[in-house]
């Protein structure tokens, strides 16, 4: 989801996200959670979260346009899903699809 830090931002990323029916969610704690995740069901630990840091952490090696504003930054959101989506494919299976 690309946004601000605010409710409005979360919201349609929680409707995916809740629709899996996790036992329980590790976050950062952040003040927008409580709002959504059910009580009990939220884990605030620095701990947990270093694996979903590592990943942010490995695509923004891969991807130039998640680095600072620079020469490859994305201007269009569009254009960055795109690139997320292809990046994410290639890592899982080792291809590029290209159109023919």
């Amino acid at each position: 989801m690309v946004g601000d830090h605010s409710a409005k931002t979360f919201a349609p990323l929680w409707e995916i996200v809740g629709a899996w029916q996790c036992y329980f969610y590790v976050t950062d704690g952040w003040s927008v959670y409580p709002g959504f995740i059910p009580e009990g069901d939220q884990i605030v630990s620095k701990t947990y979260m270093t694996r979903v840091e590592g990943e942010n952490t490995r695509l923004r090696h891969y991807l130039a346009r998640l680095h600072r504003k620079t020469l490859c930054y994305s201007k269009s959101v569009t254009m960055l899903k795109h690139s997320i989506r292809l990046l994410l494919h290639y890592l899982k299976f080792e291809d590029v699809p290209v159109p023919v």
